[in-house]
């Protein structure tokens, strides 16, 4: 009878912790359509400039704003060299109607860039991303989100086209804004914490004096993937259902292995 009673307040306090769960990630998603609604009113009504002529391609670095350096904002340092390796790093200006900081660049592999670093945090970075593309006219097939995976370890880039967020809170908010899975991205690779060390605390950790020898050969190796999917994406989008199934089979695309890469 006792051992009865235990797994029923156990079921109990199962049971609440994922209702409080569910709350959380419902309060979360009506959080960012209430900042995509109240952000979206400058822009209509003609406060900022909306640019739709051509092509455009969206490059996110995603992160939380004030946590440079931490493995969670490592997308952001890609983007950082990615506007370094363009000649463009002094151009980074804020943007109050897309809650950001952005780069518009006119010419790179033959495409139009606007280069995007949230100022929200990461849970609801898809609110700075969604408002970027309605401003620059771009579709969500031509938004490249960069961020940090700790499925791969540090040394490990890879292209994945489209598919779901796999627990990463920065992609998933992009997609709930963007009503869409099929956004392409850069997963850069910052391993998984050892021993005690919880995944919350190492992933807003910054990277130890060892790693960051690796990671100034990774985020070179990110550029080169950055600009070799902006040359490929030079040419004609797919049709969106055509986007949608290569979003589903999620496929992914790693450079040949290189110094950066870890054995």
């Amino acid at each position: 009878m006792k051992e009865f009673n235990i797994l029923r307040r156990f079921g109990r306090c199962l049971s609440h912790f994922f209702k409080k769960l569910l709350d959380f990630v419902n309060m979360q998603r009506v959080l960012s359509r209430v900042l995509l609604r109240q952000t979206s009113r400058p822009v209509m009504d003609g406060g900022a400039e909306t640019h739709s002529e051509g092509r455009r391609k969206l490059v996110v670095g995603l992160g939380n704003p004030g946590l440079d350096g931490t493995r969670h904002s490592v997308g952001m340092a890609v983007l950082a060299a990615l506007a370094a390796r363009l000649g463009l790093a002094e151009r980074w200006r804020g943007d109050k109607h897309v809650s950001g900081e952005v780069i518009v660049s006119e010419h790179v592999q033959r495409v139009h860039v606007v280069l995007l670093r949230p100022r929200l945090l990461m849970n609801i970075n898809g609110v700075s991303v969604a408002k970027a593309a309605g401003k620059y006219g771009v579709k969500p097939e031509d938004v490249l989100l960069v961020h940090d995976d700790l499925d791969k370890p540090l040394g490990k880039v890879a292209i994945k086209h489209g598919g779901s967020a796999r627990g990463h809170n920065g992609v998933r908010s992009c997609i709930d804004c963007l009503q869409t899975d099929m956004m392409p991205r850069l997963r850069v690779g910052i391993g998984r914490p050892t021993g005690k060390t919880s995944v919350e605390r190492y992933v807003l950790s910054r990277f130890s004096s060892e790693e960051q020898k690796v990671l100034s050969s990774v985020l070179a190796q990110s550029v080169d993937l950055l600009l070799s999917q902006l040359s490929l994406d030079s040419q004609p989008s797919p049709r969106p259902a055509e986007g949608r199934r290569a979003a589903q089979k999620g496929k992914e695309r790693e450079p040949p292995d290189s110094a950066a890469a870890q054995s």
